[in-house]
């Protein structure tokens, strides 16, 4: 299962997308050029096409097992992580002041993307240690990342989120485990705690868990939790691993997908931790971690789309079966050539391409919104708030899709697993269900983003997108055809806006019976509006003289998708404003309780 990293739609989406221009300005970035950023990442799409993706089938058949006291991964698992540590890549994103190359965001998404689509069994455990190093940046203590940043910083030691426990699943205002202060200032730290991703594993010299816990005098509900550190080995005076602390996997769990990923039940038994900021602020710490994963999955949705994209186009301009409908050649012709397989290869390439678009350039608002100045991140944050929810649904949501017409453009050949499509489908459906459910998202963006200022941050959404509406009409016909599918998707968008403001005040449940299909119709336009943005950025490349070939198919799939996909946001605009009674009213027997 081949697979090549695409740097040449990566780097134009860097360059034209993520806000590139001001990103380099700042401070943080100043020595940064877009020449390193495609170098960085040339040289780790080569290490992920020749090491990571060796992974892939390997991980699949043997998976991850448990002897009782410890999980086995294959060999070849402990032989790419050295490497990739040795390397330095998982230090790619991270701040300078602690071990880290001290890159841009975008390029720390595209090179998640990249090491994804190489094996997402492999990719988990750099992504659950981005998310800890992320949190402790900015909640941690001086002496906290004093001990812990650099070493996971260099991927040395690699980082877990322990969140849920069996009663409370996504409601974590349930959790029970307990963690009681030392005489010593440390806690001991009780509970068990379910679905942790890399939970127990060797590839590493230490594991780093992040876990929410509850004091003994904390209030209920979530806001009596705090976060704390337990490594699985305690730290000596010296700062290395010492002895074990009291935390233990007692089973993993046996998975539809990403099988060679280690999803452990660990329980704490007076396990020593340390307090991360202030007690009772836990979830509010967490959430700094559970943004950057939330992100950085629904990478990983465009990322094993694109895995599954470049298996399907290499297979179906292989496989030869049956003459051209047209009758132009009486033999039997690659399937790439029958209208329906083209199809459903250019949804698939323009899914992809939407997904990455939007990812990178949210990569890019992030930025600004952490690093900018005061205006930059005030101007930026909002709008990287208001897309990491459309990121990680829209994109994971659209990874099912995509890995299925793999599977389909395979025909009966796709649904033996010696073809290895089957498993990009497998592992693609974990991803719009763990750190946060679609519903979860949804509840997120219309509660927290649409309803809390009655649509004002929304508004300003659509406005960005009205600019680009705006430069689109001035170019070419193409450009025009796609700021007019732009214009109804957005008007979909506002009308359905102001369909939810107006039922939330006296029929709440017809607003959130909506949210989902918002949370699509807002991932699929701003996908679009992004694409559109690809537009523009192809045709100056056009009228340059430069990157013609590529420009030109830039515009095709930006095409296929406005006619194509952005049309289904009208369709969701129908389930929002006319579905509600059905979904509410109708009289289920069968679903009352």
């Amino acid at each position: 299962m081949t697979y090549k990293a695409p740097i040449e739609d990566i780097m134009f989406n860097i360059e034209h997308l993520s806000s590139w221009a001001e990103v380099t300005e700042l401070e943080t970035y100043s020595d940064i050029t877009s020449q390193d950023a495609e170098a960085v990442l040339d040289g780790f799409g080569r290490f992920c096409s020749e090491t990571i993706a060796e992974l892939t089938s390997i991980g699949d058949t043997i998976g991850s097992k448990f002897d009782g006291e410890k999980v086995i991964l294959p060999d070849e698992f402990k032989t790419a992580y050295d490497q990739f540590v040795e390397m330095g890549w998982q230090s790619l994103p991270h701040s300078t002041s602690h071990g880290g190359m001290g890159l841009p965001r975008a390029l720390g998404a595209a090179a998640t993307e990249i090491l994804n689509s190489s094996d997402m069994s492999f990719g988990l455990c750099p992504l659950l240690t981005d998310g800890a190093v992320d949190a402790l940046m900015l909640a941690g203590s001086k002496a906290q990342k004093d001990h812990y940043l650099e070493k996971l910083i260099s991927g040395r030691w690699t980082g877990t989120m322990n969140l849920t426990e069996p009663q409370a699943g996504s409601d974590l205002g349930r959790v029970r485990t307990k963690a009681v202060k030392n005489d010593d200032g440390t806690y001991a730290v009780s509970g068990t705690k379910i679905y942790i991703t890399y939970g127990e594993h060797e590839l590493s010299e230490n594991i780093i868990h992040l876990v929410l816990a509850r004091t003994p005098d904390a209030p209920p509900g979530p806001k009596g939790l705090s976060l704390f550190i337990v490594p699985k080995f305690v730290l000596n005076d010296d700062g290395n691993p010492g002895e074990r602390n009291g935390v233990n996997c007692i089973s993993i769990e046996h998975k539809l997908g990403i099988k060679a990923s280690p999803t452990a039940v660990l329980e704490y038994d007076n396990a020593t931790g340390f307090l991360i900021g202030e007690e009772n602020h836990g979830l509010q710490y967490m959430f700094i971690m559970m943004m950057s994963a939330r992100f950085l999955v629904g990478i990983q949705g465009v990322a094993i789309s694109e895995r599954a994209y470049q298996h399907a186009l290499a297979y179906a301009k292989d496989r030869e079966q049956s003459p051209p409908v047209d009758r132009s050649s009486n033999q039997a012709v690659a399937i790439a050539q029958h209208p329906d397989v083209r199809r459903m290869l250019l949804r698939m390439r323009a899914l992809v391409e939407g997904g990455r678009a939007l990812s990178i350039a949210t990569a890019g608002w992030l930025d600004l919104a952490k690093n900018g100045s005061d205006e930059q991140s005030n101007s930026a944050k909002p709008i990287a708030e208001f897309l990491v929810p459309l990121v990680k649904s829209f994109c994971t949501e659209r990874a099912l899709e995509v890995t299925s017409l793999g599977v389909q453009i395979h025909g009966g050949m796709g649904f033996i697993e010696e073809t290895g499509v089957a498993q990009f489908y497998r592992d693609a459906r974990i991803l719009p269900i763990y750190e946060g459910t679609t519903a979860i998202q949804a509840n997120d963006l219309l509660g927290r983003k649409i309803l809390r200022d009655k649509g004002a941050l929304a508004e300003e959404f659509t406005s960005l997108i009205k600019e680009t509406e705006t430069q689109l009409q001035t170019g070419s016909e193409q450009a025009k055809m796609f700021a007019n599918k732009l214009a109804k998707a957005r008007e979909a968008f506002q009308s359905s806006l102001n369909w939810l403001i107006g039922q939330a005040e006296n029929n709440i449940n017809a607003t959130y019976a909506g949210s989902v299909p918002i949370l699509m119709l807002a991932g699929n336009l701003a996908a679009g509006w992004q694409l559109g943005k690809s537009i523009l950025a192809a045709e100056a490349e056009i009228t340059q003289g430069n990157n013609i070939a590529f420009s030109k198919e830039k515009i095709a799939t930006a095409c296929f998708y406005a006619q194509h996909i952005l049309p289904e946001c009208e369709l969701e605009k129908t389930r929002i404003t006319e579905g509600a009674d059905s979904i509410l009213n109708a009289a289920f027997a069968h679903l009352e309780t």
